[in-house]
């Protein structure tokens, strides 16, 4: 009976996000957190079937759509040599911190140059809530933060494929080669799309007679094949989607289009996705003291720390003053979307232990909860009321 476990999934991910909404906890912590209680490690009610891992799997991938979707290639055009340096002392510090992490815990190159990738990542969603209540989304540093988090994502999924492609090559394409040809199919890609939308325009009534949703079929059409495309060509289906969703964003100019995908994606898809993860993760390691808990340890003072201070740095190199760097720290402290898809991946990759994996989802609970006071307390100081200027206004 496959439509039991889905239905609990689904219940799950209502239930959980409810209760932690009380407590003002993100709702992906809510996700996990009910999986990891109602899965095989916790009260075992839910089992992994193959249909709940197919739809995790599609989750995940719509996740990473998303995201490139909201990136907007755009973004990339207004990219000054501040924002730069920002992303690179940003990005560079947390990976060789991560990447020594697992070395001395003896996970192995690879494993630890994943560890790595991921903590170059900065889950810039969590925090952009925060920034905007406080007036500064707008302006200079918060285009700055939200546009070096925009290279580092884009930077470690960039380093992830290659990585894939290093220890499993599945292609007989030199790397160079490979991903040119990557890059036609993604240029391809997106001029069909005007083409497939012009063609299956609804022409008996206009949009709103379509009540069979021919844009958002047509979308994920679109996506199905560039990822299948992608996967035949040797490129893992987080990648592929996210690449997919960043060249299709200047495309997809239609709110209503973009609001309807997110609500199928973040309605249904992608809470189930956070739910499998959290019922994969075995808690259970936490019971050997001495393991699990000195790593997860490890994990969240060398990510919060790396990330911090470098942001820190990277904010005074970009010409902020000194507790606007702090909140630039600070903002680049969460690990949420991209870290997950990548811990997901690694631990399906077999990369990644338990003790690894169980490491990672705290320091994404951790610093999606901790990330938000700590902009809120640095924001608070008088001095920042200095820097709430649009972007684009000279400094005073």
């Amino acid at each position: 009976m496959d439509f039991l476990p889905f239905f609990l999934v689904l219940l799950v991910g209502i239930v959980f996000s409810s209760v932690f909404r009380r407590f003002h906890l993100p709702w992906v912590v809510a996700l996990m957190m009910g999986g990891i209680i109602v899965g095989p490690y916790g009260v075992g009610w839910v089992e992994t079937t193959d249909t709940i891992s197919f739809l995790g799997q599609v989750g995940l991938v719509l996740l990473m759509f998303m995201a490139g979707l909201e990136t907007k290639l755009s973004s990339f055009e207004k990219l000054d040599s501040n924002t730069i340096a920002l992303a690179l002392v940003n990005g560079l510090l947390p990976f060789g911190v991560g990447f020594g992490i697992g070395l001395i815990f003896e996970f192995g190159f690879v494993p630890s140059a994943l560890l790595g990738i991921v903590f170059v990542s900065s889950s810039i969603a969590v925090i952009v809530p925060t920034l905007e209540s406080r007036g500064v989304l707008g302006s200079r540093l918060g285009r700055t933060i939200l546009s070096a988090a925009i290279i580092e994502d884009v930077a470690s999924l960039i380093f992830l494929s290659i990585l894939f492609q290093t220890i499993e090559p599945t292609t007989s394409l030199p790397l160079p080669v490979f991903y040119l040809l990557l890059f036609a199919v993604l240029v391809t890609f997106r001029r069909l799309l005007p083409v497939l939308q012009l063609f299956f325009s609804p022409s008996d009534g206009g949009p709103s007679k379509d009540i069979f949703q021919r844009d958002v079929r047509v979308i994920f059409v679109l996506l199905t094949g560039t990822v299948i495309s992608f996967e035949l060509l040797g490129l893992h289906p987080i990648i592929a989607g996210f690449f997919a969703g960043l060249v299709l964003s200047d495309s997809i100019r239609s709110e209503v289009l973009i609001e309807k995908l997110r609500t199928l994606s973040y309605g249904v898809f992608i809470p189930i996705f956070f739910v499998v993860l959290g019922m994969e993760t075995d808690i259970s390691v936490f019971s050997a003291v001495g393991g699990a808990i000195v790593l997860t340890g490890a994990v969240l003072l060398g990510s919060i720390l790396s990330k911090f201070i470098s942001g820190w740095l990277g904010g005074r190199i970009a010409g902020f003053r000194g507790r606007e760097s702090l909140v630039v720290g600070a903002a680049t402290i969460p690990q949420l979307s991209t870290t997950l898809a990548v811990v997901f991946s690694g631990l399906q990759s077999g990369l990644f232990d338990q003790r690894l994996v169980a490491a990672m989802i705290v320091l994404s609970i951790v610093t999606t909860v901790l990330a938000p006071m700590l902009i809120t307390y640095f924001m608070a100081q008088p001095k920042i009321q200095l820097s709430r200027k649009r972007f684009g206004e000279p400094r005073a």
